[in-house]
């Protein structure tokens, strides 16, 4: 999927480290996104998957979303804002650090992302190491769903000599 932001130099880049970059669209966490996560990831825990008992026996009034589930919107939310280096050839996901599932995301609510730059170290050959520091954010609610640093390598293509 391609970014909706416009690319980015390096040189630019730069100068965005310690800064917010953007706050990506609220996402709709409707019981059939629950569902088909549920099936995807084979995790069908009744306070995900059954909205009645859930209801009943669990202490959310209903369904809520894996944390997962809301962990891997990241990077919807995040082709939203994130500007792609110039001459990007591709991104890979690098990893995530610092996760933490603050609140339980319930069916219905709306989620959205937002991005701060937090370091842009170059590895050679045309390689960057991305770091972002990410708050989902529920609406309408204090607390976070969750935060974690989000690390992506992207790769631009080198000018041949």
């Amino acid at each position: 999927m391609d970014s909706k932001v416009a690319p980015i130099s390096t040189a630019d880049l730069q100068a965005l480290i310690g800064k917010e970059i953007g706050v990506s669209d609220w996402m709709l966490v409707d019981q059939k996104r629950i569902d088909t996560f549920a099936d995807a990831v084979d995790d069908h825990q009744f306070i995900h998957v059954d909205p009645e008992r859930a209801a009943k026996e669990a202490p959310f009034g209903g369904t809520i979303a894996h944390g997962f589930l809301t962990l891997s919107m990241i990077a919807q939310m995040g082709y939203q804002v994130i500007a792609p280096l110039e001459n990007l050839s591709m991104v890979i996901n690098y990893g995530l650090d610092k996760v933490r599932f603050i609140s339980a995301v319930k069916v219905g609510s709306r989620v959205r992302g937002r991005f701060v730059l937090l370091a842009a170290n170059a590895r050679g050959a045309g390689r960057w190491v991305i770091r972002y520091g990410v708050t989902v954010e529920i609406e309408n609610e204090t607390k976070a769903a969750c935060t974690c640093e989000s690390i992506s390598l992207q790769v631009v293509e080198v000018p041949k000599a």
